[in-house]
């Protein structure tokens, strides 16, 4: 079972994942890319190579400074006392969580799989949950994400406004939305799942977000992931709820980790999560191509666990 025949892992599939699917020693004992490392010197040329237009689309949403249900510890922006003598102001945040647009660094999430008393390449975390020897954090990836981004437009693929509730992504929707889109998945690629957040909520401005999300992406998109040699994930909805899995939690927590918790702590590939798809949706299919270079410049925060981000797609 699994993606060729395009059905979803059964539990005991599912939790043969972290060793089906891990990376670790794949590029050395100190690696600090992980799938990051299939983005060689050509791959970056040849994103550079699908410019045509020279148009730019943000990729993220505004950053969240108001307190509600998807976001309890908002942003901090405050601005200087007008006798300061300057325009100054500050910015204070947590990096992580369903509403910023951030990119998670391999030391994010511990490997369940081995009591989660280590993350990435089986390296050790230290006091607080932090890496013990700055392994796996943000300023290892200080020289940017250059690559090819493809969108996989899944609602564009089904004829809807968004993924609906009880249908997450499965992998071999990927393999279909890129060859309606005249798509060849190449490694080093940023996949990059669209499931309709913006349309979502615009279609229910009543709904306020929380933590959990009407659906999300399965778990059966790691094996396209893994088969693809993709360098990095970028979604719009993140994994899909525990009920629509059909699968346990790898963590005993309510917020489903069942994509989170294979692709960055054994495949070790970035994820960027919350991203704001609508409008590159929109260019996309009026261009009528899904394939653009991607820019990602993680900030240089020494030590941290992720960063936020602004991906900008260069059309």
């Amino acid at each position: 079972m699994g993606l060729a025949e395009r059905t979803p892992p059964t539990v005991e599939e599912y939790a043969g994942y972290p060793k089906r699917f891990s990376n670790w020693g794949r590029w050395g004992d100190d690696d600090e890319l992980g799938t990051l490392n299939f983005v060689t010197e050509d791959v970056r040329r040849a994103a550079a190579g699908l410019v045509r237009s020279g148009r730019t689309v943000s990729l993220s949403r505004p950053l969240d400074t108001f307190a509600g249900p998807a976001n309890p510890y908002p942003a901090h922006h405050f601005v200087a006392m007008e006798q300061s003598g300057g325009m100054l102001d500050y910015f204070g945040m947590f990096i992580h969580g369903v509403t910023q647009t951030h990119i998670d660094a391999l030391s994010h999430l511990g490997a369940h799989d081995h009591g989660g008393g280590v993350y990435w390449n089986n390296k050790p975390f230290g006091p607080l949950r932090m890496p013990a020897d700055r392994s796996g954090t943000i300023e290892h990836w200080r020289q940017g994400i250059v690559t090819r981004g493809v969108l996989y437009d899944i609602p564009r693929l089904r004829g809807t406004g968004w993924v609906a509730a009880g249908s997450p992504v499965h992998g071999w929707e990927l393999v279909d939305a890129a060859r309606s889109q005249g798509v060849e998945p190449r490694a080093g690629d940023a996949v990059i799942i669209r499931s309709g957040h913006g349309a979502y909520y615009t279609a229910h401005p009543d709904e306020r977000p929380g933590f959990g999300t009407p659906s999300g992406v399965h778990a059966s998109c790691v094996e396209f992931l893994a088969v693809t040699e993709a360098a990095v994930l970028m979604w719009d909805w993140q994994d899909a709820p525990t009920d629509q899995q059909g699968l346990p939690n790898p963590l005993p927590i309510g917020h489903p980790l069942h994509v989170h918790n294979v692709v960055l702590p054994y495949m070790g590939m970035p994820i960027i999560d919350n991203a704001d798809l609508e409008q590159l949706a929109e260019v996309c299919a009026a261009e009528g191509r899904w394939e653009f270079q991607l820019v990602v410049a993680p900030l240089v925060i020494e030590g941290a666990t992720g960063s936020p981000v602004n991906p900008i797609a260069v059309l």
